[in-house]
């Protein structure tokens, strides 16, 4: 929202109240506070304290690191929840000094700095290192007569600064450009698709390519103008009489989203079942159990292995949504298919969403004991949108909560396992009364997080913890903590294949750890050749769907390549499962996503900044997806040589490489100094991850010393010591329970238990394997159909475009 006409002059009707300078600063060490007093104009005499507003600034930190920020005008004004938790550090307290010239709070590095005399002046910094600043004009209290383009109302506002060069990402899922400077951005749910500036995922917090962060705690709708009001400044504002907002300090920006997630949450641990390929009905496709059989049976025909079989809206009956009866007319036998679907190793998700149509037989009963959303007259609330009459459960009510959660059980009782929890975006805020008094603009963000949290809970509780999971559309700050989250109603085609990966990216800033998409899209029907460009994409993010609206997505629909290239990425992906799940593991401890833009790894890179058409799938494997038919590609190369995981090549950067790639590949390289573990086995998610598992060597420097650990999976754990010393790589294990390799260029070595294998590396990248120190290890030259180590690597780096 914007205040200003240009820089000089305020909107039209709106009447601005700046702090201008200090009054005074207040310290309370027992609570760990620092209270500055800002008059809204400059105080000559003791006269000008008359008749005059002031407001007042809160400075405290709940944890190291982190500083919370607190603007009010009138400290009076009620307020009504609901609010976002935020997790204090029990007993943490800052570090607070007061002199004549400023008042300093220390949260263990991250330091505030107020100004008591001259012009206002705020400054954050990390450990000397300035990060951002309040300055003139930045704190603002404003209102609008409702004369000019603003509705009548206040609003409260704080600008920091921004610094040349630097870059802002974040603010939820945005489909738009990834780097969100000169944007206007409401933090608003809505239900929008992904090719406008509406967002399913909207969180009030923006990360810094500074290396800090800044959460607004606000869930009703909070405006940012990052760099569109003043070009040099961040701007964020609510209506009402007070603005709450933490600044996270890094130094890097994976520090940020671990201390971030640590307020608001981490994403929960999930079930390795949740990582395999999950196939759908479609939306409006016409299906019963015998179409389900047909897809599934093909899919193990064509050998891609299937983890999830997915039922979509019309497994229950037209107009009864929801009522969580399946249809009679097409599911006569719920239980017994959901029986042998288990029986064929699947696991069952169904769709939900959390409103009532007026037809379902649901509706009366939640009317009557008052558990849908009421208008303030005292009635339902209800609309034509979507389904005809609709209320919507009203989650407030612990009592609806538990009604609402008690038709869902009956479903797990059926065999169900998960729920695709849908929609919670359209929720309204006029004439609208909620059970606990919440405050409809609040609540508007607010409510998905209520539906899914009922829904994970039930599910933790009835699954156990880590093997839940469900598969949500909307989500807010904190949101994270309930996955799995996925990017919506994306259209068939290259271009909404380009904005949905930009959405996964700004979301995975935003601190959410895992993220999938609909392979091929949800609107209308790809083409082959987009749906092929989309399966490794797809199939390389954390979660992988085959989803749409009116036509299928079982591979065969659109060519038989398509069938090669879905199992071809498919196993790939399964054989990945070791790397992968130590992925998610970090995802859960330290808020790091699964899913990583460029300058999430390489915030030193300044060519890796602004990169949206390129992901890292964690620390190790850069992805490149393929938006186009011709198969032409540009992928932005990080410093050093990095290696092919598909044919062996090898690029050098940093610089920009094009490439051609046919529809079964894309690049996808591995990053220098890797130790990648891959599985023994490519058909399940599931399985010991350990057993079996080849750990691969990539460009490792002479002195690598490194312990990777892969999860057990269904077995044990198993760690090993990788270290390059001349020209030899050795791996070493104490714990292994059964076989295990190492591979460095075309050799192979392997041995069973714990041990040592070792490689001789040539000059020419060529190896000679050693005998394992336990005397079980065999040499064995590996094929990889194309040229491997430097005749690569001249390969590629004689030209700038390549053809695979």
């Amino acid at each position: 929202m914007k205040f200003t006409d240009g820089y000089w002059k305020a909107r039209r009707g709106v009447t601005p109240l700046y702090a201008v300078e200090v009054d005074d600063v207040r310290v309370d060490e027992a609570a760990g506070t620092m209270t500055v007093f800002a008059p809204t104009t400059r105080i000559r005499h003791r006269g000008d304290t008359l008749n005059r507003p002031m407001l007042t600034v809160d400075l405290s930190a709940p944890a190291p690191g982190v500083v919370k920020v607190r603007i009010t005008h009138h400290a009076g004004a009620a307020e009504r929840g609901p609010r976002f938790p935020v997790a204090a550090r029990e007993g943490y307290a800052p570090i607070l000094k007061l002199d004549d010239a400023e008042g300093v709070l220390d949260a263990d590095g991250l330091t505030v700095r107020v100004r008591r005399t001259g012009p206002w002046r705020i400054e954050f910094e990390q450990d000397g290192r300035p990060l951002t600043s309040s300055l003139p004009k930045s704190v603002g209290y404003l209102t609008s007569d409702g004369t000019g383009p603003l509705p009548a109302g206040s609003w409260v506002h704080e600008q920091l600064t921004l610094d040349p060069g630097e870059s802002v990402y974040g603010l939820g899922e945005r489909f738009g450009a990834f780097v969100k400077n000169g944007q206007e951005v409401d933090v608003w749910n809505e239900d929008g698709g992904t090719s406008s500036e509406q967002a399913y995922k909207n969180v009030p917090f923006y990360l810094s390519s500074k290396g800090y962060g800044v959460f607004v705690a606000h869930t009703e709708k909070v405006s940012f103008e990052v760099g569109s009001e003043v070009n040099t400044r961040t701007q964020f504002s609510v209506a009402g009489q007070s603005l709450e907002y933490y600044v996270i300090a890094g130094p890097t920006p994976k520090d940020v989203l671990r201390r971030y997630t640590a307020l608001t949450g981490r994403p929960a641990r999930v079930p390795a079942w949740s990582f395999g390929l999950w196939l759908s009905t479609s939306f409006t496709t016409s299906y019963d159990e015998a179409t389900v059989t047909s897809f599934i049976d093909g899919m193990r025909e064509r050998e891609i292995p299937l983890s999830v079989f997915h039922f979509d809206c019309f497994w229950m009956r037209e107009y009864q949504w929801c009522d969580f009866e399946w249809d009679p007319r097409v599911f006569p036998d719920p239980v017994g298919m959901l029986a042998r679907l288990h029986e064929r190793g699947l696991k069952v998700c169904v769709w939900i969403n959390p409103y009532i149509g007026q037809r379902s037989p649901l509706f009366a009963e939640g009317a009557a004991k008052g558990y849908l959303l009421q208008t303030a007259a005292g009635g339902v609330w209800q609309w034509d949108q979507w389904q005809a009459g609709m209320g919507l459960v009203d989650f407030t009510n612990p009592e609806a909560t538990a009604w609402y959660v008690s038709k869902l059980e009956r479903l797990i009782d059926q065999g169900v396992d998960t729920f695709k929890t849908d929609f919670g975006e359209r929720i309204p805020v006029d004439d609208v009364v909620w059970h606990d008094g919440s405050d409809p603009q609040r609540m508007h963000n607010y409510y998905t997080q209520l539906y899914n949290e009922a829904v994970f809970g039930l599910l933790e509780r009835r699954r156990g913890t880590g093997d839940a999971v469900l598969f949500a559309r909307s989500a807010t700050a904190g949101g994270q903590r309930l996955p799995v989250h996925w990017g919506g109603d994306n259209d068939s085609t290259y271009a909404s294949m380009a904005e949905t990966l930009r959405g996964g990216l700004s979301l995975a800033l935003s601190g959410f750890g895992y993220w999938s998409h609909d392979i091929g899209g949800f609107e209308g029907t790809p083409d082959a050749g987009v749906f092929k460009r989309w399966l490794p994409f797809g199939l390389l993010s954390s979660h992988s769907r085959l989803h749409g609206n009116t036509s299928y997505r079982v591979p065969w629909a659109f060519d038989d390549e398509a069938v090669d290239v879905a199992r071809r990425f498919t196993r790939l992906k399964l054989s990945l499962m070791p790397y992968l799940a130590r992925l998610a593991e970090e995802a859960h401890t330290d808020g790091t996503p699964m899913l990583r833009p460029m300058v999430l790894e390489f915030p030193d890179d300044r060519g890796a900044h602004p990169v949206d058409t390129q992901f890292m799938l964690g620390d190790a494997l850069l992805v490149a997806p393929v938006f186009g038919a011709a198969g032409d590609v540009e992928v932005y190369v990080p410093e050093g040589t990095w290696t092919s995981l598909l044919d062996g090549s090898t690029v050098t950067g940093p610089r920009w490489v094009r490439e051609t790639h046919g529809y079964g590949s894309l690049p996808l390289y591995v990053r220098p100094g890797t130790v990648l573990p891959v599985g023994a086995r490519d058909d399940a998610p599931e399985y010991a991850w350990a057993d079996g598992v080849t750990l691969h060597a990539f460009e490792l420097p002479d002195g690598f010393d490194q312990s990777v650990t892969v999860p057990g999976g269904t077995g044990a754990p198993a760690t090993f010591r990788v270290r390059r010393t001349g020209d030899r790589v050795t791996a070493c294990t104490d714990d292994a329970a059964g076989a295990w390799g190492l591979r460095a260029g075309a050799w192979f070595v392997r041995s069973e238990g714990p041990g040592e294998l070792g490689i001789g590396l040539t000059a020419d990248d060529d190896a000679g394997a050693d005998d394992a120190a336990a005397g079980s290890a065999d040499a064995v030259e590996v094929s990889t159909g194309a040229a491997t180590g430097s005749a690569a690597a001249a390969a590629s780096t004689d030209a700038e475009e390549a053809t695979r």
